[in-house]
């Protein structure tokens, strides 16, 4: 969740890649009525051309990381879909399994954000793998499937610092009181819905939140961290549960690295 300027490209607005469940809302499905301010611009992913507009949050470039460790993961982790859980534009999950057969699993509480994951699905040739659902982070545990991998970029940004960010939507980077309150729930939805052997690859904005209330959630539904990498504009971790792959999650590789 990086903080930059977007960059306008006077782009056309999201077409829909398919069925998208639970879009309905003000201004027709998606929320993409005739009076809505739509200023659709483009951005670059890793390899992936990703289309958004202000109303959800930009794809950042350095996000990239997370899906190129979600993809090396992959490659180990046991048979099974990938979900993208607080998946904005889809670019995450999508980069993740470009190049693979898993199915990706997008869900997103915004319904815009939802039409834009399917459209750049769609834009990005994966549209046959992926499917997009609008709904909270605790309603994907409600779901009978088994994930081999759970990808996560919640919110972060704590509820008294979001006004520094004045072109970022609110509701796309407000994390709570300390910022961690959604990565507390990615964490509690990936306990529930993750397969024996599988993997969740969390994005949070600072050390101290993976110490303190991710940790314990973390405690709470049997998963650990293995594994974090800390770049300039945040911080990834890696969570098994003890048993889970090779080396009990330690041939995942070891101790924080800068970028």
């Amino acid at each position: 969740m990086a903080m930059t300027e977007p960059t306008p490209t006077g782009l056309a607005a999201p077409e829909t890649a398919g069925p998208v469940e639970g879009t309905e809302g003000p201004g027709g499905p998606g929320g993409l009525g005739e009076d809505a301010p739509v200023r659709p611009r483009t951005a670059f992913v890793g390899r992936l051309e990703i289309q958004w507009d202000p109303r959800i949050l930009e794809p950042r470039p350095w996000v990239a990381e997370q899906s190129r460790w979600a993809a090396l993961l992959l490659t180990d982790l046991p048979p099974g879909p990938v979900l993208e859980l607080c998946s904005g534009a889809g670019h995450i999950g999508l980069l993740a399994v470009a190049g693979t057969r898993r199915e990706l699993v997008c869900v997103d509480v915004d319904p815009v954000a939802s039409r834009y994951a399917a459209d750049n699905a769609r834009r990005n040739g994966l549209a046959d793998q992926v499917s997009v659902r609008t709904e909270t982070i605790a309603d994907a545990a409600e779901h009978p499937t088994a994930y081999s991998l759970v990808l996560a970029d919640p919110p972060w940004v704590s509820s008294h610092e979001v006004t520094r960010f004045p072109e970022d939507p609110v509701r796309a980077i407000d994390g709570g009181a300390d910022g961690s309150a959604l990565a507390v729930d990615c964490v509690r939805t990936a306990g529930r819905v993750l397969a024996p052997g599988g993997a969740l690859v969390l994005q949070v904005g600072d050390e101290a939140q993976l110490d303190g209330p991710v940790a314990a959630a973390g405690a709470e539904h049997g998963l650990v961290e293995v594994e974090r990498r800390v770049y300039e504009r945040g911080v990834l971790a890696l969570l098994r549960r003890p048993g889970d792959g090779p080396g009990d999650g330690g041939d995942a590789g070891g101790g924080a690295v800068s970028g």
